[in-house]
């Protein structure tokens, strides 16, 4: 079985911040994750990342705040895009 892509969007908002989200349900776990899941998210403004989530070979489930990285807990694909856009929006100022 291949790799199947589930989500591939990018929102450009009107300051020129982007939102990537890009999630694939995979055949085998991405090491060390349990899940069936590959994904990455971030958030750029001003061409720098401020906010990501992705679950890197090696390094499974992380969140980037700037440039600390800590391990959070994946739990399904619908709560890490949910926490993502909430994150997004309560750093825009729309929560």
């Amino acid at each position: 079985m291949k790799a199947t892509l589930l989500i591939r969007r990018r929102v450009v908002y009107e300051d020129g911040a982007i939102a990537a989200m890009v999630v694939w349900k995979v055949p085998e776990p991405v090491q060390p994750t349990t899940h069936g899941f590959k994904y990455s998210l971030a958030y750029v403004v001003g061409g720098h990342r401020v906010l990501g989530y992705d679950n890197e070979r090696g390094k499974g489930d992380h969140r980037h705040d700037g440039e600390t990285e800590e391990p959070f807990e994946f739990s399904s694909v619908q709560d890490l895009l949910d926490r993502f856009v909430a994150e997004i929006e309560m750093m825009r100022g729309q929560s």
